[in-house]
């Protein structure tokens, strides 16, 4: 598996992942584009800064969607984390996490990674426990959990 620079055709696929508007804004925080149009996909995600990337399988499909973008100077932040529906359960979350805090440190050096969860995804949750990533209540809401990884400098 690859993690590679998101492409149209991938948002193609991407898209096709988000079946209604719960879904959209949970994943996106996008709440008044559902429903979108594909090809618009890579423009309603643009964020300063975010890099956009696909982990794909030896047949170039894509498995699962996330950027990273710099939150302030110590921090990247990764967001709209996403796997395919069709290949939950079998690994490719822990990966494409793996890869994509690989790509955010060597891409940007920040000391620091964040993300956020819905505290009410547990499987989720729980992978980014596993990854080394800690609660930070300070930053979440009675919704949404910030989480933060120091790495290794």
């Amino acid at each position: 598996m690859t993690l590679q620079p998101a492409r149209d055709i991938d948002f193609e696929q991407i898209s096709d992942w988000i079946k209604d508007q719960q879904a959209c804004t949970r994943w996106s925080g996008l709440k008044e584009c559902f429903p979108f149009v594909n090809k618009d996909l890579p423009s309603l995600l643009q964020k300063p800064g975010a890099v956009s990337l696909v982990l794909s399988n030896e047949q170039d499909k894509p498995l699962g969607f996330a950027q990273y973008w710099p939150r302030d100077e110590q921090r990247t932040h990764l967001g709209r984390i996403i796997v395919n529906p069709d290949q939950r359960g079998l690994g490719i979350g822990k990966i494409l996490c793996e890869q994509l805090i690989t790509a955010a440190s060597e891409a940007t050096g920040t000391p620091i990674i964040s993300l956020r969860v819905y505290r009410d995804n547990h499987t989720a949750y729980q992978l980014y426990q596993r990854l080394g990533f800690e609660v930070r209540e300070d930053d979440s809401s009675p919704e949404v959990l910030a989480m933060e990884k120091r790495l290794a400098v």
